[in-house]
């Protein structure tokens, strides 16, 4: 068991460690004391305000206005632009109609709705394609054009719409269900 003497008596360097800690805590206020002391008040400017643009309020019509539609078909996703003022000049993904669709009943879908309207040459056309193959582009490019046509004259509507070219062809690839091989297709029965 210690005695009373042993427990009472205190070492040296337990004291001297909180000393050093005050006069560093010391050091520091006064140094914070200082800086403070002597740096200047900032003094805040009043709030100018400053003078506005004047926008022009003439309606001023863009060099070529367009009218845009999105075109759908299966994965096919089309975004057209029938552009006014302009010859007739078709490009699809930055490539002329030629370049990109090589086959020519692809080509002819794509301007059945112009020549239904007769319309080939009054227009320019813009279009982004992505998305499925050539056929459902085409047929998504179709359906974007149509769309555009009847923003553009809404006296195309009748026409167009009896074709059938307006309506989104909805059918699209069924998915797959666990336990068949495809979405219908199961796999081949044997009966022993």
């Amino acid at each position: 068991m210690p005695t009373k003497a042993s427990t009472t008596k205190k070492t040296p360097t337990k004291k001297a460690a909180p000393a050093k800690k005050a006069a560093a805590v010391k050091k520091t206020t006064t140094k914070v004391a200082a800086s403070k002391a002597t740096k200047a008040p900032k003094v805040v400017k009043a709030a100018t305000p400053t003078p506005k643009k004047v926008q022009k309020m003439e309606s001023e019509q863009p060099k070529n206005p367009y009218f845009y539609a999105v075109g759908k078909r299966k994965r096919a996703v089309a975004t057209v632009r029938l552009i006014t003022q302009g010859v007739g000049e078709i490009t699809v993904n930055g490539r002329s109609l030629e370049d990109y669709f090589t086959v020519p009943s692809q080509q002819e879908v794509i301007l059945s709705p112009l020549r239904i309207t007769e319309k080939r040459t009054s227009f320019d056309i813009t279009v982004k394609v992505q998305g499925g193959g050539l056929s459902a582009q085409a047929e998504a490019i179709r359906h974007g054009i149509s769309r555009a046509l009847t923003d553009s004259d809404l006296g195309l509507r009748s026409t167009l719409k009896h074709v059938g070219f307006l309506r989104r062809d909805s059918r699209i690839k069924e998915r797959k269900k666990y336990g068949l091989k495809r979405a219908r297709r199961a796999p081949q029965f044997s009966k022993r």
